[in-house]
């Protein structure tokens, strides 16, 4: 916004855990938050006893730490160091070791010359703008795609670019992001925490490849004052590495281009939704099924644990998005609970809210227009069809479009909560926040 000379250092991600009984035990020193969730939604769908619980929640995150796998914060971490803003290595260092440890030494060893940089960048005049132009928010978008990276990007990515003044749109990540083969194995998606990604290299190798691929803008600047390419020019290629799975090449990828996050379209979501797919398909490359409709989380989450949702259902959480909640809120534990009863295969789960990054299934957010502003999901009924295609790209209320707009025409818009104050920051947030179409922002649109 102001354009002030800055750089980004990050604190580190947790360092990952184990334990000794399966199914964990196979994924050895990588475990983090997402397997302690699942652990428990697993004991309470009994699954496992509480004493195994126990022992999970006591050794998935030794020490402190942003979550320790392709989650919202190390997707961030990530765009930071690929858009340049960031030194090389930044984004995955592990925050220390355990409780009893000081910062990791790879934290400290970023400090020195993160200051060094910040200094240079102050006497040569290099500042983000010059940095963060549509080429980085490109190399960030299509980084963080073939990293498995969390859908949050997309609201993160719209408001950065936004102060930035550069013309970023959902439909330009669409674009961008569906070029991108998934080549990091990295939770939720595969198997490895961020420390391993870490360990063989950190996001540079995967940029390495990706500029390899083609894929990357390599004449961007950076905050180290070299380009792109230039920062990239030692970095070992995949070949050099030798034998490992944590990131494997764009020929031969984890899962092909387009199998990510895709945005969708539709008479349920007028502006547009993001589908999470994290490298999977769906069985018969679509899914239809009947709408369970909630207006909140915990409505929802009773229902899923009193059994009442089916293989096959299309759960339908509204009223939760920006303004709606207000905040948009994460409905983690609701894809959590679906995976550990065994349903994340074969309910969909779609919302005017958002997912965590931890998130994973058959996963639609960000549906816009939300229901609190009159989107079409507000109309919804218990029983209707929903289908998702991700082939055209599209999220279809299978009903006539008479039918939806008589729905429509009979839809009131719900008053404000009672603990909303007029003239508060809240109700002004409500009154201002843009759709997750465009970022969650509050600047006037134009």
């Amino acid at each position: 916004r102001t354009n002030d000379v800055g750089i980004v250092i990050y604190p580190g991600t947790s360092s990952p855990g184990c334990v000794d009984f399966e199914p964990w035990a196979s994924k050895g020193n990588n475990l983090t938050i997402l397997d302690y969730a699942e652990a428990r939604a697993a004991e309470g769908a009994g699954r496992i006893t509480a004493d195994q619980l126990l022992r999970i929640e006591t050794n998935i995150m030794p020490g402190s730490g942003t979550c320790g796998a392709m989650f919202t914060a190390n997707t961030i971490s990530t765009i930071t160091e690929a858009m340049g803003m960031m030194l090389p290595m930044g984004a995955s260092h592990p925050a220390d070791i355990d409780a009893t440890s000081n910062l990791h030494d790879d934290v400290l060893s970023q400090i020195g010359p993160t200051v060094d940089a910040l200094i240079a960048a102050l006497e040569t005049g290099l500042r983000p703008r010059d940095i963060m132009t549509m080429q980085a928010f490109e190399n960030a978008i299509t980084t963080a795609y073939a990293m498995g990276g969390s859908t949050n990007m997309f609201l993160h990515l719209l408001a950065i670019a936004r102060e930035a003044d550069v013309p970023l749109t959902i439909e330009h990540i669409q674009q961008v992001g569906e070029r991108v083969p998934l080549i990091a194995n990295l939770q939720p998606h595969g198997p490895y925490a961020m420390v391993s990604l870490h360990q063989v290299g950190g996001v540079p190798v995967v940029m390495k490849e990706l500029l390899r691929a083609g894929l990357l803008h390599g004449d961007a600047m950076t905050i180290t004052g070299k380009t792109v390419a230039e920062n990239l020019a030692d970095v070992p290629t995949l070949d050099e590495l030798g034998d490992q799975d944590i990131v494997l090449p764009a020929a031969t990828p984890i899962a092909p281009a387009n199998n990510h996050i895709t945005v969708l379209t539709g008479n349920l979501a007028p502006e547009s939704c993001v589908l999470k797919l994290g490298g999977k398909t769906l069985d018969n490359g679509s899914f239809t099924g009947p709408a369970r409709v909630f207006e909140s989380e915990r409505d929802t989450m009773d229902a899923i644990r009193a059994g009442q949702i089916t293989h096959g259902d299309v759960i339908v959480v509204r009223n939760v998005g920006p303004v709606g909640e207000p905040g948009m809120p994460e409905m983690v534990m609701l894809t959590i609970e679906l995976q550990g009863r065994g349903l994340g295969k074969d309910v969909a789960l779609i919302t005017d809210g958002r997912f965590s990054g931890v998130s994973h299934g058959i996963l639609i957010g960000h549906v816009s227009p939300e229901a609190a502003r009159g989107g079409p999901i507000a109309v919804v009924h218990d029983g209707d069809s929903i289908t998702i295609d991700p082939a055209t790209r599209t999220v279809t209320l299978d009903i006539d479009d008479d039918e939806l707009a008589q729905r429509m025409q009979q839809w009131t818009a719900p008053p404000l909560p009672a603990d909303v104050r007029p003239g508060s920051v809240r109700e002004k947030y409500t009154r201002l926040v843009s759709s997750a179409h465009h970022g969650c922002v509050l600047h006037p649109l134009g």
